[in-house]
Order: C-alpha cells, then sequence, then structure tokens
C-alpha cells in the first residue's frame, strides 16, 4: 500500500515521552511550494529594491546635471544680453555720427518708383504726390548723376518728414540708452523715450509719412510703426487702443492712437522710438528744438 503521510516521533528532552505526529503528503507539498514562493517573492523584492536605489542614484545624477547646465545657461544669457546691448549702443552711436557727418543718404521719397511704366492715373498721382513733396521741402531736393533725388538738407529739422513732434503731452519719465531695467532691476538698453500720461491720453504722429505697422509686438504691446521716408521710421508703444489704420498717409499732429498700459508696462505712458535705416537713436537728437506737447 502507498503511504499517504510522512509520521514524525517526537521525543521530549526532560520526561522521554515519546510523540508520534502524522504529517499527510498534501500539507508537506503546499509547505513546499509556499517555501518556493516566499524564496522568489524575497528574491524580486530584493532585486526591486536593488533597481530602485539604481533609479534614484541616476536620476540624482541627472538633476545635478541639470541645475549645472541651468546654471550655464542662464550665464550664457546674461552674456548674449549683455553684448546685444553693447551692440545696439554702438550702431546708435554709429548712426549718430553717421548722421552729424550726412554719411547717410536718402532711400526712400516718392522720386524712387518702380522701374515698370506706370497707368495713367498712377502717373498722376505719382507726380501730383512730387509735387506736393517738394513745396513742403524744397530745401531738401539735391541734383545726382543718377537724376534728381531728395536728400536732407541743413534745416532738415524744419521739414515735414522730420519727427520733431513731441506725440503726447505728458512727463519724461524714462530715456535713451543704459537703465536698469524696471521688472528685473538688471541693465538693459532703453530704445526710446517714455511719457508718462493719464490713460486714454490722445497721441499724435510726430512728422507726415504712412502708417506702415500695426500691431501687438512683444514688450511693447499694442503699437504702431509710420514710415516717414528717407530711412525714418517712428514706433509709438504701451497703446490702449489705435486710432488709424495701416497703409494710411498721416499728417503731423494727426491723432494716431491712445496712451495705456499693454504690454510690458508699469503704468499708463507712452514708448517712444525713432529708427534711421533700422537703427534706434535718440529721439531728443529730433525732439529737442520742440517743447513738450506742442
Amino acid at each position: 500500500m502507498k503511504p499517504t503521510s510522512f509520521t514524525f516521533l517526537l521525543v521530549s528532552g526532560q520526561r522521554g515521552n515519546l510523540r508520534k505526529v502524522s504529517v499527510p503528503f498534501y500539507v508537506v507539498h503546499l509547505l513546499a511550494i509556499f517555501a518556493i514562493v516566499g524564496g522568489i517573492t524575497v528574491f524580486a523584492a530584493m532585486g526591486s529594491y536593488g533597481r530602485m536605489l539604481w533609479k534614484a542614484a541616476s536620476y540624482n545624477a541627472l538633476r545635478k546635471d541639470q541645475e549645472r547646465l541651468k546654471k550655464e545657461f542662464q550665464d550664457l544669457q546674461a552674456r548674449v544680453k549683455d553684448s546685444d546691448q553693447k551692440i545696439s549702443s554702438l550702431q546708435s552711436l554709429a548712426t549718430d555720427v553717421a548722421m552729424s557727418y550726412g554719411i547717410l543718404g536718402a532711400r526712400q521719397t516718392p522720386f524712387f518708383g518702380t522701374s515698370n511704366p506706370p497707368e495713367s492715373d498712377e502717373a498722376f498721382n505719382q507726380s501730383l504726390e512730387q509735387f506736393q513733396f517738394l513745396m513742403k521741402n524744397g530745401t531738401a531736393v539735391a541734383l545726382s548723376a543718377e537724376g534728381i533725388s531728395l536728400a536732407p538738407g541743413r534745416n532738415w529739422e524744419d521739414m515735414q518728414f522730420t519727427p520733431s513732434l513731441w506725440p503726447v503731452v505728458g512727463t519724461l519719465t524714462g530715456t535713451f540708452g543704459e537703465r536698469l531695467d524696471p521688472f528685473s532691476g538688471e541693465g538693459a538698453f532703453h530704445s526710446g523715450l517714455d511719457i508718462s500720461a493719464p490713460y486714454g491720453t490722445e497721441v499724435r504722429v510726430a512728422a507726415d509719412g504712412v502708417i506702415s505697422d500695426i500691431g501687438t509686438h512683444t514688450g511693447l504691446g499694442r503699437a504702431i510703426t509710420v514710415d516717414h521716408g528717407f530711412g525714418i521710421e517712428t514706433v509709438y508703444g504701451h497703446l490702449s487702443q489705435y486710432g488709424t489704420e495701416p497703409g494710411r498717409t498721416v499728417k503731423r499732429g494727426e491723432v494716431i492712437g491712445y496712451v495705456g498700459d499693454s504690454g510690458r508696462a508699469s503704468g499708463p505712458h507712452l514708448h517712444f522710438e525713432v529708427h534711421v535705416y533700422g537703427t534706434p537713436v535718440n529721439p531728443l537728437k529730433f525732439l529737442k528744438g520742440a517743447t513738450n506737447g506742442e
């Protein structure tokens, strides 16, 4: 007959009593299975714990590398910002010197049209525009080898295309050049003038020109750019709303917008820039002959 259990003899050490214990086969099998499963579980837990320790070490190393790279990136940003400020200052200085010595030539006037022959109406309108320009800026006419062209004369400050009118009545709170950024507290190049005025104050165009751009820009918020010809442009930023539209011809003193605090502004004011061939220059060089609010 096939045995169905294991028999264990237990002997007491003190009294010498003998006890017999019978354990069925299935109980022994279950105990063996439990022992195997427990061993596998223990080894799996140890392996999982080891992998967790390895991942934690890798995460700490990656975090240190991230902090190091972040610091290096911030240092690089600061260097690039400083370089950009120096380049902007040098560009403005070079433009001022070129303007002072008359190196900059005229580029955009009514006489620089397309090479294709215009239609009759277009020819009439262009001739009328040229005539009106000559009537207003007769002292700016010069002759060149390529034909008649327009160039600034000695009294260019009085010409209609020169942005000599203060665009808003207010207090000058920020000047052109290096300054401390009001938000970060770090040194920054300020490419225009800040003129404080009540919210909604009328903003007037500084000279005759054409509205070349209207839209929202980073930092400036709602802004308007006016092209005055001869490479001269003016920019009006932090507006609350617009009072004109792109492509419209405007006259000096015409309302084109209203003071606001859109964009990166600490309060209602107008940010006013003057660009000569794309480079910002000090607007006070044009405005110093006029009184604020005239």
